[in-house]
């Protein structure tokens, strides 16, 4: 990343006060290549000359004549590359709704901002993009991968899985293991699934993905389990996967073959995908896996349209709370109102829960005074190797010893 005199800024806000406070705080920060404009008018102008065209945006949303949400639109209209903060007044809700707009439109946003602005909170989320930026050179050369690049990582086997851990809220006890695709590309290094994973869906190859994904963590598990590290693995299974009545023939001759125990393979279907127009296939398999002991999870509930059918016609033995209703639920009413609900029903239905998306320790000081089962996310830790579970796990012990 340039350093922050180099950065080009816009802040866009229709109150001149706002416009000096925003450009004080950010040339405290470094950065002082900062353009205002009271209007979106002046500001697509700036927007359209290569001299003036920012790397970040500061945007208002509620302003006269051309309001944020319009603003965004016209973003999208001249394939803005840049990134952008939403600043506003409106409550929660309001910034959650336009945050999810400008995520649907593929503009890569930071966050959002209250008003009156916290400058500390400022100031994290620049730093946030300066070490995500330096970490991740790759991911902004907006590189993109052809069918025929993923079909030969597939056959030459350069799909590796990183695992993120599951533990225990109330013991701190290790459950289990999420298993996450990652492309080692020869050239471009550590490839994330979200620059391969759409092309792989669009281009029929997810299925080829997923067995080739699977196979590799019934085998680390099959590892682990012979190490003494009894660990739940789970892996994410699409719609395509469970096309065939073949497939938990294959599931169950992999964990045969691994000398592994059918309860140690958890089966994660994404809840929106679970159900097509015909459901005879997928519900017999999912059916069939259940009897052989195998686990299956609904992940990211409540993101579908048909959460509570899915429950009734689908014998899940684990539900997972999409990270979308977890973090920050503590200090936000209306996703602690869905957390609370999506907790109260998998208990009652004897399920276990498990919350995606625990970021910090307020989120986990949540999901302690709630009871909810088991944890994931990133205050737990990132995805990781294989190789490295010895060393995370000694980490973990003493870090929830000493009270996190």
């Amino acid at each position: 990343m340039d350093s922050a005199s180099d950065i080009k800024i816009l802040i866009l806000d229709d109150d001149t006060f706002m416009l000096k406070l925003l450009t004080k705080m950010l040339a405290k920060l470094g950065y002082t290549a900062v353009i205002t404009c009271d209007n979106g008018s002046d500001a697509l102008k700036k927007l359209d000359q290569a001299d003036t065209s920012p790397d970040l945006i500061l945007l208002d949303l509620n302003m006269p004549d051309m309001d944020g949400i319009e603003f965004v639109r016209h973003l999208v209209e001249r394939n803005y590359l840049g990134k952008l903060i939403l600043v506003s007044g409106e409550d929660e809700r309001m910034l959650r709704t336009a945050e999810k707009l400008v995520h649907a439109h593929k503009i890569p946003m930071l966050g959002y901002l209250h008003k009156p602005v916290d400058s500390g909170k400022l100031a994290e989320m620049l730093h946030h993009w300066e070490i995500d930026t330096l970490a991740n050179p790759a991911s902004a050369s907006k590189k993109i991968y052809s069918a025929d690049d993923i079909k030969a990582a597939i056959n030459n086997r350069e799909l590796v899985n990183y695992y993120q851990p599951k533990v225990a809220v109330a013991t701190g006890e290790v459950i289990g293991v999420e298993t996450l695709v990652r492309w080692l590309h020869p050239q471009d290094g550590l490839i994330a699934p979200d620059r391969f994973i759409h092309v792989a869906e669009k281009n029929h190859l997810i299925d080829d993905l997923t067995r080739l994904v699977l196979a590799q963590a019934v085998a680390q598990a099959g590892k682990w389990h012979r190490e003494g590290q009894t660990l739940r693995v789970s892996v994410n299974v699409t719609m395509d996967n469970l096309a065939s009545l073949d497939f938990q023939d294959e599931v169950f001759n992999l964990v045969s073959e691994n000398n592994l125990p059918p309860q140690k393979i958890v089966i994660e279907i994404t809840e929106s995908q679970v159900m097509g127009p015909d459901a005879r296939v997928p519900l017999e398999i999912l059916t069939r896996l259940r009897l052989k002991r195998f686990h299956l999870s609904i992940d990211d509930f409540g993101t579908g349209h048909s959460s509570l059918a899915q429950l009734r016609d689908i014998p899940f033995n684990e539900l997972k709370i999409d990270q979308g209703f977890v973090h920050r639920a503590w200090e936000d009413d209306t996703l602690r109102a869905i957390y609370d609900a999506s907790l109260a029903m998998g208990k009652q239905l004897g399920m276990d829960i498990v919350a995606e998306g625990v970021e910090d320790r307020n989120d986990w000081e949540l999901l302690h005074d709630t009871g909810c089962d088991m944890a994931q996310g990133n205050f737990i830790s990132p995805p990781f190797p294989a190789e490295d579970f010895s060393r995370w796990l000694s980490e973990w012990k003493n870090r929830f010893e000493a009270g996190l």
